[in-house]
């Protein structure tokens, strides 16, 4: 049976044939009337205003084509609705999504400006603190010191717990007892360098203080215009406000809100160059003795590197070589058993051989003679023999082998148990410790 369904995947367009009145059909219908028919006799008694079957079947095509017209002019005035309510609801949407991407815009110039703001802040509060303090500065940094050299120190007695022959005086070691020496000489000039300096506070808090004003204001209007970008269609918060669309007289311009900060900002950078100009002598120390530090844990820090890479390339081979002897090991076995099965497989020819000699040698009198297969009979047992006795000498031999690559698993095993003792202080506990090494600006003074 053939399918008759159809899926409608849109709305039907509408009708658009006009309305207009149907022709009137003229129907030929025999009238029971005549001399011979019955007409008026069944009517007797009745009435007679009867519709007649023309005026029946107008008034059915009159009112299949009012339902006709009624119908159409329906379907287009729900066509027109939908396409009129479609078209104002992409418009609404259209210029909802205009507004809140113009809105997210403006949130993109207040983030920068509210960061520029934060970062100058943070950089005034910090050469404020560092103007205040620099002897403290030279002192945080005496301090800071203390952790590398207890870090080299630790280091060079971590690695005197190495294993023989592991146990070598290498440029590791070298670069450690290098680190600990240029510690001490830092040490001493910081001690020698304390000093106090000159700062510009006020002015400095001044311009902190108006930064953070602004950054404030900007923080209140970001919070605001971010609510009014997570506003839809769906949020519950929303409502009628008819007199929101008059502008403030207070309100400023683009090119003056960004003047002002553009202001506040350079004014705060010049206050924080003449006050980082105040501390060039110390920062110059500071900066060399905390680069001299760097440096050099970066070159024991590569020693490290190297000597591990040598380690493992070490451990490595050891391994390498050890899987083999593991691989030869059982192969050795497994000839072994191969050489011994050998064997017990030559044992039962042999006793062939020999109960047939045997019982050969019970013939009677002439009988007893030394025919081809008395001498094939005796060579196949020689034959046996000597293969017998090749056999055990291999298998000697192999076990000997198999001792020898025992012994020399052991020795690979315990070498790399060396080694891995070593790449284990050289990594998990010196490289551990030195991952605590203070950066350059808490040796600089800064943290």
């Amino acid at each position: 049976m053939a399918q008759t369904d159809v899926l409608l995947t849109k709305q039907p367009a509408p009708q658009t044939v006009p309305a207009c009145e149907l022709p009137p059909k003229l129907y030929d219908v025999a009238r029971n009337t005549g001399a011979h028919t019955s007409a008026g006799l069944a009517t007797a008694g009745f009435r007679t205003a009867k519709y007649l079957v023309d005026e029946w079947f107008q008034n059915s095509y009159a009112s299949y084509h009012q339902a006709f017209a009624d119908r159409d002019q329906s379907e287009r005035q729900r066509h027109e609705s939908r396409q009129l309510a479609a078209e104002t609801g992409a418009l609404a949407q259209r210029t909802q999504e205009d507004s809140t991407r113009k809105v997210g815009e403006r949130l993109q110039d207040m983030h920068c400006w509210k960061s520029e703001l934060q970062r100058e802040v943070g950089e005034l509060v910090t050469e404020t603190d560092l103007m205040l303090a620099q002897k403290q500065r030279l002192e945080r940094a005496l301090d800071a010191t203390g952790v590398p050299f207890s870090i080299a120190t630790d280091n060079l007695q971590c690695r005197e717990r190495r294993q023989h022959p592991d146990l070598v005086r290498d440029y590791v070691e070298m670069e450690l007892l290098k680190e600990a020496e240029l510690i001490r000489n830092i040490q001493e000039l910081l001690k020698r360098t304390i000093m106090q300096a000159v700062n510009q506070i006020r002015m400095n808090r001044e311009h902190k203080e108006l930064c953070e004003m602004n950054w404030s204001d900007k923080v209140e209007a970001y919070n605001i215009d971010e609510t009014c970008a997570r506003y839809n269609n769906q949020s519950t918060e929303v409502q009628f406000h008819p007199h929101s669309t008059k502008f403030e007289e207070s309100a400023s311009t683009p090119e003056s809100w960004a003047r002002f900060t553009q202001e506040r900002l350079q004014r705060a950078e010049r206050e924080r160059l003449a006050s980082f100009n105040l501390r060039g002598l110390i920062d110059c120390v500071l900066r060399d003795t905390s680069e001299d530090l760097r440096l050099q844990c970066d070159s024991v820090n590569l020693a490290f590197g190297r000597r591990l890479e040598e380690l493992e390339d070490a451990r490595h081979k050891l391994e390498h070589h050890l899987n083999k002897a593991l691989r030869e090991i059982a192969d050795q076995e497994h000839n072994i058993a191969e050489l011994k099965q050998a064997i017990r497989d030559k044992e039962v020819p042999l006793k062939v051989a020999q109960t047939r000699l045997y019982q050969r040698s019970q013939r009677p009198n002439v009988e007893l003679c030394r025919d081809t297969a008395q001498f094939r009979l005796v060579s196949e047992v020689e034959e046996l023999n000597r293969s017998l006795s090749a056999l055990k000498e291999k298998l000697l031999e192999a076990e000997q082998s198999l001792r020898n690559l025992e012994d020399t698993r052991m020795s690979l095993e315990k070498d790399i148990a060396v080694k891995t003792n070593s790449i284990f202080i050289d990594s998990q506990k010196c490289m551990a410790h030195r991952a605590h090494y203070p950066t350059i600006l808490r040796l600089a003074g800064y943290q």
